[in-house]
């Protein structure tokens, strides 16, 4: 669905992001894991269109994306959550979804299909975003990006900063996305448990490179942990 092959990303003369190849599968989840500092993010940024690679190429959904800008790659089915919980705070969480809502036939229907994964958003919707626990604004912000109807799904640590009880709804929301079909996920996380709990292939970057690649589930966290040296 999403495909990065031998990106290379820089600022400026600096190459940061050395070569990294990134697969994410149809109807599945890959997670992207390493340190802070380690390039994470910056891949996440070059996938979306906020960053323009040195080289490489990025597919998504086999078309060649690489040149274009990330409102094109929306339309194309292509959603990011990034980090820091972010929403429009000064608006009630009900006016954040509907901006988007706004734009699309189906947008009420798509608002109720997103507040379903996250029933806890129904009582809130007329509270300021500004006001809600950065546990609710992250279930907003994913939510608000699930109105668009989106193929793939960029989430840049979702779990960051969140108390566990609403780490594991945003969890079982991921997966329950994933087995419904038609929608891939690709996950930034340093969260070793949650990332492979979710996702069905993982790589661990350090430095802007790829230094490790397998498959998901709780059994390949030890080898995971050993890959990042924690």
């Amino acid at each position: 669905m999403l495909e990065l092959h031998d990106v290379h990303i820089a600022y400026g003369r600096t190459e940061v992001v050395h070569g990294v190849s990134v697969v994410v599968p149809p109807d599945g989840v890959a997670a992207i894991l390493g340190h802070n500092g380690a390039g994470k993010t910056t891949v996440l940024r070059a996938a979306v269109g906020l960053l323009k690679p040195r080289s490489g190429r990025v597919l998504l959904r086999g078309e060649d994306v690489t040149g274009l800008s990330p409102h094109q790659r929306v339309r194309r089915g292509l959603a990011y959550v990034p980090q820091g919980q972010q929403s429009f705070p000064q608006l009630t969480a009900g006016e954040n979804l509907q901006l988007v809502a706004d734009g699309r036939k189906d947008g009420r229907a798509r608002t109720d299909e997103a507040l379903d994964l996250f029933p806890a958003l129904r009582s809130l919707l007329a509270r300021q975003a500004g006001l809600l626990s950065g546990g609710q604004r992250q279930q907003l912000a994913i939510a608000r990006a699930l109105i668009t109807a989106p193929r793939v799904l960029v989430l840049d640590e979702p779990t960051e900063g969140i108390q566990p009880s609403v780490v594991t709804e945003i969890q079982e929301a991921i997966l329950a996305l994933t087995r419904r079909g038609g929608l891939s996920v690709l996950l930034v996380e340093q969260h070793v448990g949650f990332a492979l709990t979710a996702a069905s292939t993982y790589y661990v970057v350090e430095s802007g490179r790829v230094v490790g690649t397998g498959e998901g589930g709780l059994t390949s966290s030890g080898a995971v942990r050993a890959a990042m040296a924690i």
